[in-house]
């Protein structure tokens, strides 16, 4: 696979909402983006807040535009606060730099797009995130090595 189609983003969402159910996650919404940062995909369950659907698109945006996962955008905000602040105000989409937003790569590390996750504590988020890209046999990339 060299590129996100929606078909394919349609069943990372599905495959997100399922992993989120089987762990009883707080109401979910997900965004998958291509590499250009576009929205492919977004579904929000019934019961997310009003600014979930924003922070998943930054999750995954962050991720995408940075080129690593967004629990690393999390470390390097804490340590470069000034240029995390001149990153969100450059415009065309905010970075949200907390864990959530994956990497999806193919089987031969190709960078294919990103998924965002927003609506339970950020773990649980890239935790469902991590699941739904591995669902589909793609390698997700959360940018920490375990």
């Amino acid at each position: 696979m060299s590129a996100l189609t929606l078909n394919v983003a349609v069943n990372l969402v599905g495959e997100a909402i399922s992993a989120g159910r089987g762990i009883n996650a707080a109401p979910l919404t997900i965004a998958v983006l291509d590499t250009g940062g576009h929205l492919i995909a977004l579904q929000r369950e019934d019961g997310a807040s009003l600014l979930r659907p924003d922070i998943a698109i930054g999750k995954a945006w962050g991720a995408i535009a940075l080129g690593k996962g967004s629990r690393l955008l999390a470390q390097d905000a804490q340590q470069r606060p000034a240029f995390f602040s001149s990153l969100n105000s450059m415009g065309q989409g905010s970075v949200v730099p907390a864990p959530g937003g994956v990497l999806i790569r193919n089987q031969a590390g190709e960078v294919l797009g990103a998924i965002g996750i927003s609506g339970d504590l950020s773990d649980v988020d890239e935790q469902v995130a991590i699941k739904a890209v591995e669902a589909l046999d793609l390698r997700a990339d959360g940018g920490v090595v375990a």
